[in-house]
């Protein structure tokens, strides 16, 4: 009897799981008739469905079943589309209002497999020395491989004082190794800015968040007080990205009003959109404009934005808005590549879906997407860049697209990652792990990027690579003749 119910219940749970869905395919063939209902591959997901709950070893309940049979839905489209449970949908605003406990690590996922995209400066984990683009395969004695990124980063924070230990892979090292960690109030402040020497200003931007704009703005008047600017360097350097409007508004404060920043062209009409540097595209509601007062000279200093394979996103949108404008010269490397916009969709109260809806294009009508903004002035600065991933390595990543150089305008976090088996790897855990230094701070005196910037500012020769200066230099001098 049991049985019977049992199997009844399946097939009630698989009919109306084809009728919920049928019923959804069926409100999308409205707005695009050519649009078939599958019912075969309908059919088959309830099949599934009820093979796994009459014969799995183990009871599994049907909202785990559900929620991972989305979670493979989403996750198969692309690297940066993602189903936002509650917790995870939390995640997603604290992590653009800058303030968490701990360890500061920016991290995203492909192929099931954890990945370091930067260490935040001046937290936990950038004075431990992790790296970009290594790997964590364990959290305390979890490993990670599989796990959803929400859930990694929940377990990576928490109260700060508490203790956390990573198993890290790295390329070039043969074994895994443990890094213990302890947590902090991590509080991220997306513009770190400073007067380098008279007349020369530094502002960095490490994310885009809330506040970008307005401190920036802050930072901007504060130079201004200390007398005219002969140039600024805008470093943008491992920069994930961020909220799209602030991207926006850090190109507004150097365009002239109403300058095309960046356009976006996807399938729906709210994803073809025109944002310039009008105080409607980048203040939310009615807030007042932080820019309206800004010294004049802001629009005219001369500039250099530094960028490297860690710039993505909404930085590359900054870059890509002040090199097609000529309002700047763009120096270092060729950057990420991330041309997608993710959009916030809810579903109902307690849940969401961050999903590529459009891709963005640069004034000129260049698609970053897969390609990337390629520097004006080619600069090197040694660091071993061999592990580093870009939008073009990440599989199922979208295509350029259409907006090739000469398109027309029609009408921007969890990132990159991946290293096949390195997870399957993690069986010693004991093997010493290599000296790590923690990696030069940008904006430091030894940030031989940031010398090249002033360099090109004060009209100065550029040197294109440090390896190629310190090899130089460690040549040995021509021998003189004996006696002479």
């Amino acid at each position: 009897m049991r049985d019977g119910f049992k199997k009844a219940g399946l097939i009630g749970l698989g009919t109306v799981l084809g009728v919920l869905l049928s019923l959804n395919f069926s409100a999308v063939a409205q707005r695009e008739a050519r649009l078939p209902i599958p019912y075969e591959d309908l059919q088959l997901l309830s099949a599934v469905f009820g093979k796994i709950k009459s014969d799995y070893v183990e009871q599994v309940p049907d909202e785990k079943l559900i929620r991972e049979a989305i979670n493979g839905m989403v996750r198969g489209l692309d690297p940066h589309s993602d189903f936002l449970d509650a917790e995870a949908f939390k995640e997603l605003q604290v992590s653009t209002q800058g303030k968490f406990g701990g360890l500061g690590i920016e991290v995203g996922v492909e192929d099931g497999v954890v990945r370091v995209v930067s260490p935040i400066e001046d937290t936990p984990a950038f004075r431990a020395g992790i790296k970009s683009g290594d790997l964590i395969v364990k959290i305390d004695d979890t490993a990670t491989r599989g796990m959803p990124l929400s859930k990694a980063v929940e377990k990576m924070r928490g109260k700060p004082g508490t203790d956390v230990v990573l198993t890290i892979f790295r390329k070039g090292v043969e074994q895994p190794f443990d890094v213990k960690l302890t947590r902090e109030e991590i509080n991220v402040k997306s513009v770190r800015a400073k007067m380098l020497e008279p007349g020369y200003g530094y502002v960095r931007v490490r994310n885009f968040q809330e506040r970008t704009g307005e401190d920036l703005a802050k930072a901007l008047r504060d130079f201004y007080k200390q007398g005219e600017l002969k140039g600024l360097v805008l470093d943008v350097r491992s920069d994930p990205g961020g909220l799209l409007n602030q991207a926006v508004a850090v190109s507004a404060a150097f365009l002239p009003k109403d300058a095309l920043v960046v356009y976006t062209d996807g399938r729906t009409p709210d994803a073809r959109m025109r944002l310039t540097a009008s105080r409607e595209n980048y203040v939310r509601g009615r807030g007042e404009d932080y820019f309206r007062d800004l010294p004049p000279g802001v629009k005219k200093v001369p500039m250099v934005v530094l960028v490297d394979g860690g710039t993505a996103s909404a930085s590359e949108i900054v870059a890509g808005a002040l090199q097609d404008h000529k309002r700047a010269t763009v120096m270092g490397a060729s950057t990420f590549g991330k041309g997608s916009v993710q959009t916030i969709l809810p579903l109902g109260s307690t849940a969401g879906l961050k999903l590529t809806t459009a891709r963005y294009y640069t004034p000129a009508g260049r698609s970053i997407q897969a390609k990337g903004i390629e520097p004006d002035v080619f600069v090197d600065d040694g660091r071993d860049t061999s592990n580093r991933i870009r939008e073009a390595n990440l599989e199922r990543h979208l295509e350029t697209g259409k907006g090739d150089a000469g398109a027309k305008p029609s009408g921007a976090e969890a990132n990159p990652e991946t290293a096949p088996g390195a997870a399957d790897s993690a069986k010693d855990t004991k093997a010493a792990p290599p000296a790590m230094a923690p990696r030069f701070e940008f904006g430091a005196p030894e940030d031989f990027q940031l010398r090249q910037a002033m360099n090109h500012l004060k009209g100065e020769p550029v040197i294109a690579s440090v390896r190629a200066t310190a090899a130089a230099s460690a040549q040995p001098a021509e021998a003189k003749p004996a006696g002479k």
